[in-house]
């Protein structure tokens, strides 16, 4: 569907930030955006504090009046909305076309999108896509989940651009013409079903990724995931495949401690792991689906091994805190459903004081609970999942757990548990919603606790 909307009124739903760079793209192109949003302890003052000077669109707070539906060409609506939301209702019943943040920055902007999704890694590819793109290539944005609204940047973007965007599976459900040059699935575990009701419903909205993309076109998936595998068979682009267990006859595996790549029944070595400032095999994955993406994106192989072997982890994931007391702290606020959580057990190499729990998502928590045992020596729990995590934590044989009612307690639970030689983890297996605006503040708060512990001299 095409719309020229110069002139036109386009309601954005939601205020936060996605909402406050669409409303400022939108009237630099003339359009005439109007700002909902359905809360209504805040205030004007406060939202317009949030808009650049000289941006005067209309605010509306609470109930959205239906004058506003009757006159709205297009609905712009934050990741955040939930399609179940009493004002999204009301506009689909009008019919009214409803686009994404991410769908509105690719309607406007130029340039070429590597695109990547995943239920897990997507930051960390992301963030390393990125760079290997700006070591290349002149022009470069890094948008989307990753933090920056994609209509930030449209009015910069050139047509020899290249953005590479960090796609959620709350984005792609309002996703229609959006098309990446190269787009990646890393994989998909069950998450986020409080939100979109069945596996089914998720695993499809993933796929949304590659829905609009060609032959000519590329898409990177992993192996070892049996939804991703399975979806290489339908895929409308062309595929490429990485797997961290098993040689594979085309694509990129890991062997032994080599990262290697095979094409046309012949092997080429790449990378050696430990040349890699990444730990983990989750990290070894997303690597290999970087180095994917930014070859089908035209990066030279020399260029991206040089700028893997420099880059660290990204904030939050499997973060290395600080060494205290002969304890290490490690900072994984960005596991937020189990199968990450699972990534970042696995990461730890001494005896774990796990400090977990928050918002319940509808998560099942066995396997990470497997993952667990035997590895961690106690388990702090915090938030609304805690007598569940911990119900299947003794079925799973870990009896040492604490419950904790805030997170100052929890951290000191976890001080007190920890002795010299231990490492504390922090890697919630859930949201951070109820506690914390979103998981860096969770992460932050952690990080601030850590740095803040004396060395204790030892006594005579």
């Amino acid at each position: 569907m095409s719309i020229t909307l110069k002139g036109k009124e386009v309601l954005v739903i939601g205020s936060g930030k996605s909402g406050v760079a669409a409303v400022k793209l939108l009237e630099r192109i003339g359009a005439l955006p109007v700002l909902y949003d359905d809360n209504y302890n805040l205030s004007e003052q406060k939202i317009r504090e949030r808009l650049p000077d000289g941006v005067k669109c209309r605010i509306i707070l609470g109930e959205l009046a239906d004058d506003i539906l009757k006159t709205a060409a297009l609905a712009v609506v934050s990741p955040g909305v939930k399609p179940e939301a009493s004002a999204m209702m009301r506009i689909r019943e009008r019919q009214i076309p409803v686009w994404g943040e991410i769908e509105l920055g690719y309607r406007l902007g130029r340039g070429r999108i590597a695109a990547i999704t995943g239920t897990n890694g997507k930051t960390t590819t992301t963030a390393l896509v990125g760079e290997i793109m700006k070591g290349y290539f002149a022009s470069v944005y890094v948008v989307g989940n990753i933090g920056n609204p994609y209509t930030d940047i449209v009015s910069e973007t050139l047509d020899d651009s290249v953005i590479v965007a960090e796609i959620s599976s709350f984005q792609l459900e309002t996703v229609t013409e959006f098309t990446p040059a190269v787009s990646a699935i890393l994989n998909i575990t069950p998450d986020h079903l409080d939100r979109h009701g069945t596996m089914a419903c998720y695993v499809k909205l993933k796929e949304k990724i590659a829905a609009n993309q060609g032959p000519d076109s590329v898409c990177v998936l992993n192996y070892e995931n049996d939804y991703t595998r399975d979806f290489g068979a339908r895929c409308p682009a062309g595929t490429v495949y990485f797997s961290a267990l098993r040689e594979l006859e085309h694509g990129y595996f890991l062997s032994g401690e080599e990262i290697c790549y095979r094409a046309g029944g012949k092997t080429e070595k790449l990378l050696n792991i430990h040349e890699m400032k990444l730990k983990g095999l989750c990290n070894v994955e997303n690597v290999m689906a970087a180095i994917a993406v930014s070859t089908a994106m035209g990066v030279p192989m020399e260029s991206i091994l040089a700028t893997v072997r420099s880059f660290k982890a990204v904030e939050h994931r499997i973060e290395y805190v600080a060494e205290k007391n002969g304890v290490d702290y490690y900072n994984d606020s960005k596991g937020t459903n189990p199968d990450a959580a699972v990534q970042g057990i696995k990461a730890m190499t001494r005896p774990t004081v796990l400090l977990a729990g928050g918002y319940d998502k509808g998560s099942d928590y066995n396997e990470w609970m497997e993952a667990c045992a035997g590895k961690v020596k106690a388990l702090i729990l915090i938030g609304d999942t805690r007598l569940q995590i911990a119900a299947c934590a003794f079925a799973h044989g870990i009896d040492n757990v604490l419950l904790a009612e805030s997170f100052p307690e929890a951290l000191e639970k976890c001080r007190e548990q920890a002795e010299p030689g231990d490492a504390v983890l922090l890697s919630p297996a859930c949201a951070s919603f109820g506690m914390f605006p979103n998981f860096e503040v969770r992460g932050n708060c952690f990080k601030e606790y850590v740095l803040s512990l004396a060395d204790q001299l030892p006594t005579a």
